[in-house]
């Protein structure tokens, strides 16, 4: 009955760390998503004004042997 009982507080054990290791994981890419969507947001920003704010298409640009 003692080996069953400390096999199973080993196991919690490892899961406890699995988990927090884990939890590490999901921070690092939550910032890193947030990091992301800051540098989109700036380069969507440098994009409209540039543009002077109009959106553009393909469509729009004159192909370069014209």
């Amino acid at each position: 009955m003692e080996d069953r009982i400390t096999e199973l507080e080993i196991r919690i054990a490892l899961q406890d760390d699995l988990l927090d290791e884990l939890n590490r994981v999901v921070a690092l890419q939550q910032q890193q998503l947030e990091l992301l969507a800051r540098e989109l947001r700036q380069v969507q920003d440098a994009q409209r004004n540039q543009d002077g704010g109009k959106p553009t298409s393909l469509f729009d640009e004159v192909p370069p042997h014209y």
